[in-house]
């Protein structure tokens, strides 16, 4: 039923869009653009993807009024390689953010060792004509805020933000900058009223740590999803998600109250899945970090009111195609080492998107070589249509070593229509296909370096 709303919801805004006298932006005014980023939140745990019980009415409200893409991915479900892919456009393997940390089995006891891998890492940004670095040329104020891995905001290409970052203290993965939406916005939007004043276009990276652990939501909103013979881990979980979904319509609110809405762009991801475990705080097998759905799929969507009609897509999209959709929507130069696409035209018009394959990769969450990506390579990964082909590799794994059994000593197959929970390989009964996608994953991204431990 709640799916069927929805749809109906769409046909009706579509139709209003369409009769409607919409006023467009001058051509030569740069639109706004809001980067919306959940941390930690499952493809299915919104009201508007079908969950029977989380409410999310900022974000259903925003879905009314998007390019929705339902079958939306991140090519690495880790926060940090995933964010980093979203800055920068460039898959894990290319930037070389491939986990969060340098692997402390090589630097436990060594601080002067373990900053300074630390410091290796970071300066990978340094290689990338970031998405905030080239808007900043371009004219754009840039505020970071939420999470954020790669040292100061400064260092990103951000002209202002939140988080100090490595080698400050607390400084990890995002310090100040954490507390966003958790405290208010106050700095988001002190600094949206600041580039107004100031007749700028701006861009907000809004990555909250929400509704990431510790799931530590208000008592109203925990008591609000407390019911007989619901863990209390789940109710926290659930809580959490609304409480997100809350600041994203402050957010977005704000956006509407300083009449800059219509000529803002708000591009919306996750940047890995979660699937809370019921009887212990954590995630469950298959989620996080992993390549199965429960880790790298989420709803993506694009809202621009003066120039995109809303729709549900049932074309593949990956957040490898934010960098060069906003950059093209900035009318910036496309920079033609970027792997995505840019789908500007075909979300203006509604065209569809002729590439049929995504691709991604896993590798550990601790970094076995910071020089040599491979050597924590686990999985390399393709969708086509309603087919997907994972293939496992003998990259080292440190910490975390459940979340990654690696039993499956065979490649996997998992048709997504019919088994959207991947519990059935079929690859034994489709070797041709098989051989055909692992090609596919080849040409993409040839590994030399690592062993697969998978047979045909």
């Amino acid at each position: 039923m709640r799916s069927a709303t929805f749809i109906a919801t769409i046909a009706i805004a579509t139709a209003v869009f369409t009769l409607s006298n919409c006023t467009v932006a001058p051509a030569q005014e740069q639109p706004n653009i809001v980067m919306i980023i959940s941390d930690d939140q499952a493809w299915t745990d919104y009201s508007f993807m079908g969950h029977e019980s989380i409410q999310t009415p900022n974000l259903d409200q925003l879905a009314r009024e998007s390019v929705v893409f339902p079958r939306g991915y991140v090519p690495t479900a880790l926060c940090r390689p995933s964010l980093m892919t979203m800055i920068t456009g460039h898959y894990a393997h290319q930037h070389g953010i491939t986990g969060n940390d340098p692997s402390p089995k090589y630097n436990a006891q060594n601080n002067e060792l373990k900053n300074a891998q630390r410091a290796a890492l970071i300066a990978n940004v340094d290689k990338y004509a970031t998405l905030p670095r080239q808007l900043a040329k371009a004219g754009y104020l840039c505020h970071q805020s939420g999470k954020w891995w790669e040292g100061s905001f400064k260092r990103g290409g951000f002209t202002h933000g939140m988080t100090r970052g490595f080698p400050e203290k607390g400084g990890r993965h995002g310090d100040d900058g954490l507390k966003i939406g958790r405290n208010g916005l106050t700095a988001v939007t002190d600094f949206i009223d600041m580039s107004i004043e100031e007749k700028k276009p701006f861009f907000v990276w809004y990555a909250p740590f929400l509704p990431h652990t510790p799931h530590n939501p208000p008592a109203r909103l925990l008591k609000k999803y407390s019911i007989d013979g619901r863990p209390v881990t789940i109710a926290k979980y659930y809580a959490m998600c609304d409480w997100f979904d809350e600041t994203c319509g402050q957010l977005i609110d704000h956006l509407d109250k300083t009449n800059v809405r219509d000529n803002t762009l708000i591009v919306y991801a996750c940047d890995n899945g979660w699937i809370q475990r019921p009887d212990a705080r954590g995630y469950a097998p298959r989620s996080k970090q992993t390549p199965y759905e429960g880790g790298i799929r989420t709803p993506i969507m694009f809202s621009w009111p003066t120039k995109m009609q809303p729709a549900m897509r049932k074309e593949l999209c990956s957040t490898i195609d934010l960098a060069p959709t906003i950059l093209a929507a900035a009318e910036l130069p496309q920079d033609a080492t970027l792997p995505g696409l840019n789908l500007l035209p075909n979300l203006t018009s509604g065209s569809a998107i002729k590439r049929k394959t995504i691709f991604g990769e896993s590798f550990a969450h601790d970094i076995a070589d910071i020089n040599n990506p491979e050597a924590s390579l686990l999985f390399r990964w393709c969708i086509t249509d309603k087919w997907k082909l994972l293939l496992t590799y003998d990259g080292e794994v440190n910490r975390y070593q459940s979340t990654h059994p690696r039993t499956e000593k065979r490649p996997q197959l998992f048709d997504l229509n019919a088994d959207p929970t991947e519990q059935q390989n079929v690859a034994a009964e489709n070797p041709e296909l098989v051989a055909s996608m692992a090609a596919q994953i080849e040409n993409w991204y040839p590994v030399k370096e690592r062993k697969t431990i998978t047979k045909f």
